[in-house]
């Protein structure tokens, strides 16, 4: 109940206090996908400041958060507001037993497994207040997952604006053709969030996928 009354909370002052005109660009995917790295960039390049934390084990990111007007500004000089939502990673089963693989403790484990299921309900909750969405994916693994799907296709019932950015293009595992070829019908950029590739094509796209 603590947890539904925050969530709400949160949604509720998100609305109250956004900035008249800016766009809520959600960025979601899988775990370790690089969204928080991409939120990251997004705000050090024109913010000057980092938004939130990253790690290498699974669901860092457990609760919804919300940076505010946030302006972009594209090759031709012309700038966008967006407030950029970084959501906690989907996923169909979280195990606690992954956490207790990675280092952790047995009681910190299963509270980390906790609050990742309650973030993933969290992040499909705010769905339905997402004008556009870039669904960040790790383009060295199996664009073909449950996970990928079921996001997408929610999107796609909702009818929200998809850019689809493959992460991760910096390593040798990277394939962005596997991930055109799942999802063809669907603007597709590859990027490296943490070293900045493409960063710039990427901003480029916001303004389309928004216009």
């Amino acid at each position: 109940m603590v947890a539904f009354l925050k969530g709400f909370f949160q949604k509720f002052m998100a609305k109250l206090f956004a900035k008249k005109g800016s766009v809520k660009l959600g960025l979601y995917g899988p775990p370790n996908g690089g969204k928080s790295t991409l939120a990251n960039r997004i705000c050090k390049d024109w913010l000057g400041e980092e938004f939130t934390k990253v790690s290498k084990i699974a669901h860092e990111t457990r609760e919804i958060k919300l940076k505010e007007n946030i302006i972009i500004k594209n090759s031709d000089g012309k700038e966008l507001a967006f407030n950029v939502v970084d959501t906690p990673g989907i996923a169909t089963k979280i195990d606690y037993e992954d956490f207790i693989k990675a280092g952790m403790k047995k009681t910190v484990a299963k509270r980390r497994a906790k609050e990742a299921t309650k973030g993933v309900i969290e992040s499909i909750k705010w769905l339905d207040d997402m004008e556009a969405v870039v669904v960040v994916l790790d383009s060295t693994q199996d664009p073909y997952s449950q996970v990928n799907i079921t996001t997408i296709g929610n999107l796609a019932a909702r009818k929200i604006p998809v850019l689809i950015a493959g992460n991760k293009i910096d390593l040798k595992k990277s394939s962005i053709k596997k991930i055109k070829s799942a999802f063809p019908q669907y603007n597709i950029i590859g990027i490296s969030a943490k070293h900045g590739n493409n960063i710039e094509e990427l901003y480029n796209e916001l303004f389309r996928l928004v216009k």
